[in-house]
Formats: structure tokens, C-alpha cells, sequence
């Protein structure tokens, strides 16, 4: 058991236990991210509450009855990549893509997830690829997932697909390529476990691009913020690369996620953790 799950409550975990078995009793595929498999992969434990659950698009709707059905109150604030089931004061994340609605949910995070063990559940975590992809583009004022990139890098670098992670950023290798060179700032000790052949390509992307004509005129900002380019979009006519048919977002998901920044108020930021992290 992680040490995550052993610090809950009993109501919590017995509904966190509930939901699983609710959406395995509905053959609704799911994976288990968040806290338990951030620790799964690093060994850094977070005592929090939340329970993230990522679930194909495909199954949001199946999945979001079956919770009622059992008696959860559902929402869905954002309907590009959350929703949400709730039992009193515990709440379910249902994700299936990510607030820039760039880290759809597709079949190939199913193939790849890690077996483990969740509360006593058998279950399957979100592959660590597929974290580092979402959590990489992770950049507002008050919160920067940077440190948890470098942490799974650490943990994970020499047992990583690292072509599909390559397959997976594309054409935000950018995002990929930053992360790396930080990484081997943070660890220098530890920059070698990243493939040369990795960095190599990266480089060579860079290389060319300093001969290649500019882009559009569009500001890849609202990719890694919600909020703080906001004013590149607005007033200083960039375009919003999240948007169609570049990006996966409509305008009207765009206002509505750009409304919850007042809505949202200040994100939860985990607390201290009530012993060492254990070794990876």
C-alpha cells in the first residue's frame, strides 16, 4: 500500500474503494494517477485527498451514470478534460484530458499502464510517460510541476519508452527538451541517464529550426498557463494555439476555462509529507 492511501480516512477510502469497484462492475476502463502514482514511481509520498482517475473520453458519460447510479452527485465543470463524482466530502477527479487539451486520453495510456495495487484494489497506474507528458506543460505562478518531472526522470529514465515520449510532446518537443536540459542542472550526477541519443535528436531539432522561416504569429503560452498570456491572446494578437484546428479546445471550452480562473481561487498546493520520501 502506498503511504498515501494509508493515512486516509476510512469513509474516504472506503469510497475511493467503492468508485473503483462501481466502474469495474461497469467494464469502464480506468487508470490511477495523482498522488498514488507519483509515489508508485518516485517514492515521494503526499498526504492528500484527492483521488485522480483517468478514463478514455469515450467513457466519461457510462462512467459518470453508473457514479450516480450509486448515489454520487456528478458535475462536470470542464467539459474538455474533467469531470467529478462526490459522496459528502470526497470527490472523485474523473480526467480524460488536460486543462490545455493537449494530454488527450487515448487507448495507448490503457496498453501501457503499470499493474499495481491501489487501497487493496488491483488496478493499473497511468504509465509514467504519460505523467511527465501532462505534467510538463504544468507552468502557472502557483503551481510549476517541473520539480515532479525531474523527480519521475530521476526515479524512471532508464526504463522509459523513450520514443513514444518523443511520439507523445511532437511538436511541443520544445516543452520535452526543456525539461531535459533542467534535469541535468538539478542532477548533474544524473544527466546521463537521459539517452544521449534523445538529446541528440533534440538538439538537431533545434539546430534546424534556427534557419527555418518563423512560425505563425501565435503565442504557445496559454499551453503551459491558463492564465498568464492571457493578455498575448486578448490585446496583442497572438493566436491561442489551444483552439481547433490546431489545438483540441473550442472557444466556447477556452471561455469556460478561462472563466475558472476566477471561479477555481488559488490551487491546492500539496503539504508537507509526514515522513521521508523512500528510497526509488
Amino acid at each position: 500500500m502506498t503511504t498515501a492511501g494509508a493515512v486516509l480516512d476510512p469513509v474516504s477510502r472506503q469510497f475511493y474503494r467503492r468508485v473503483m469497484g462501481r466502474l469495474e462492475a461497469g467494464s469502464i476502463p480506468f487508470l490511477v494517477g495523482g498522488a498514488y502514482a507519483f509515489e508508485r514511481y518516485t517514492g515521494i509520498a503526499r498526504h492528500t485527498k484527492d483521488f485522480d482517475l483517468f478514463v478514455h473520453p469515450r467513457d466519461v458519460d457510462r462512467a459518470l451514470e453508473a457514479l450516480a447510479a450509486d448515489g454520487c452527485t456528478t458535475d462536470v465543470p470542464f467539459s474538455h478534460w474533467l469531470a467529478k463524482a462526490q459522496c459528502g466530502e470526497d470527490v472523485v477527479d474523473l480526467i480524460y484530458s488536460s486543462g490545455n487539451g493537449v494530454a488527450l486520453v487515448d487507448d495507448d495510456w490503457f496498453r501501457h499502464g503499470v499493474e499495481d495495487t491501489v487501497l487493496d484494489v488491483p488496478v493499473r497506474l497511468v504509465p509514467a510517460e504519460e505523467m511527465i507528458w501532462s505534467k510538463a506543460f504544468i507552468m502557472e505562478r502557483e503551481r510549476y510541476d517541473g520539480a515532479d518531472v525531474a523527480h519521475i526522470l530521476r526515479a524512471c529514465a532508464d526504463q522509459l519508452d523513450w520514443p513514444r515520449l518523443l511520439h507523445r510532446f511532437d511538436v511541443h518537443w520544445r516543452v520535452l527538451f526543456q525539461h531535459l536540459i533542467v534535469f541535468g542542472f538539478i542532477y548533474p550526477c544524473e544527466r546521463a541517464r537521459v539517452p544521449a541519443a534523445v538529446v541528440r535528436e533534440l538538439m538537431g531539432r533545434l539546430d534546424r529550426e534556427l534557419t527555418r522561416p518563423a512560425s505563425d504569429r501565435v503565442c504557445q503560452g496559454t499551453l503551459v498557463s491558463r492564465a498568464q498570456y492571457l493578455v498575448d491572446v486578448q490585446h496583442w494578437g497572438y493566436g491561442d494555439p489551444r483552439l481547433a484546428p490546431q489545438g483540441n479546445l473550442t472557444s466556447e471550452e477556452r471561455e469556460r476555462w478561462t472563466a475558472g480562473i476566477a471561479n477555481d481561487g488559488p490551487p491546492k498546493l500539496p503539504g508537507p509529507t509526514a515522513e521521508e520520501p523512500r528510497a526509488a
